[in-house]
């Protein structure tokens, strides 16, 4: 064997991902506590060794090459995996995590997230927190892909056999129309057959989750709007274009639009999804259920209570789970 070959450490491949990451040398310096000149050499002797270019490093920002991208998937596993076996052998089941990267959807983004990583900050004091806010079927993506290791998002089905799932929240969905539009001695569906379905797109999980339901029941309704904006949707029915059908925890992220606007169960048969919480079975010994039970926590307080409170309708249809 030659002299110096695999001789691949877990600094350099720190500092590859930090540099990857903040796609620049100097910040990745910082980040790590570092001079320039030490990532430069750990880069240079991690690309000697895999004979590879990784990252084109005059361009600003940096940028990674083939190469870097399929390393940067392995990389990622590499560190979590070392940082896993460090807390197994303390017995600390998670808690000496250096790294957790966490997905949530957009729904929990205002309320919950800030709180929630001020909560484990506090908790893993050596531990530094990637947070990536995306639709569901994203996330998911990306926890198959190990980009991330615990995603918050909408069930999308059965669970995969590498999966840990922890339920977090179930809501049947609602409809939201401008106050007033509606003739409450009226029967509900007929008046709204007339007016015109605001929708949520159909490129989320949510949006084909609704056009489903209604296929199922057989209602075709007329729509203009396909958005992907919770605040527009609501903008628009508070305009008066119409109505649209969200659950509950949409409307509370976009609550500044609720003013002017009347909430009511659906006026067919019911329509149900869960929030979980999903991440590779075994791999972060007892955080994730640490983790769902904070989360659970901050739901009842800054959710659940305030919902039931503003909109009494909404009893008994949110629940944390």
């Amino acid at each position: 064997m030659a002299e110096g070959a695999g001789r691949i450490t877990l600094w350099g491949i720190e500092v590859f991902v930090a540099t990857a990451e903040e796609r620049s040398i100097s910040a990745a310096a910082r980040r790590l506590g570092a001079s320039p000149s030490a990532v430069s050499q750990q880069l240079t002797n991690l690309e000697t060794e895999l004979g590879a270019t990784l990252l084109l490093r005059n361009a600003r920002p940096v940028v990674l090459t083939a190469a870097g991208e399929a390393f940067r998937r392995r990389a990622e596993t590499i560190l979590n995996e070392a940082a896993q076996a460090r807390a197994e052998v303390r017995g600390e089941g998670g808690a000496g995590l250096s790294r957790l990267r966490l997905g949530m959807i957009d729904d929990l983004e205002a309320d919950i997230t800030p709180r929630l990583l001020t909560r484990l900050a506090g908790q893993q004091p050596t531990c530094q927190f990637l947070l990536e806010t995306n639709a569901s079927h994203v996330l998911y993506d990306q926890l198959d892909a190990q980009a991330l290791d615990l995603v918050v998002a909408a069930e999308m089905g059965p669970a995969p056999a590498w999966a840990e799932v922890h339920p977090l929240w179930s809501e049947n969905f609602v409809i939201a129309v401008r106050e007033g539009d509606l003739d409450p001695s009226g029967p509900v569906l007929d008046q709204l057959r007339n007016r015109p379905l605001v929708h949520y797109t159909t490129r989320h999980h949510m949006g084909r989750l609704v056009a489903s339901h209604l296929t199922r029941l057989d209602l075709t309704l007329a729509h203009r709007f396909e958005l992907d904006s919770y605040h527009a949707l609501l903008a628009m029915v508070g305009q008066g274009e119409g109505w649209t059908i969200l659950p509950p925890l949409a409307l509370m992220r976009a609550r500044r639009l609720l003013p002017g606007l009347a909430i009511h169960p659906l006026p067919f048969a019911p329509l149900t999804r869960r929030i979980v919480l999903t991440a590779r079975a075994g791999m972060l010994g007892e955080l994730p259920e640490r983790v769902a039970d904070e989360i659970r926590t901050l739901l009842q307080e800054v959710v659940l209570a305030p919902a039931e409170e503003a909109y009494p309708t909404l009893k008994g249809t949110v629940r944390v789970l």
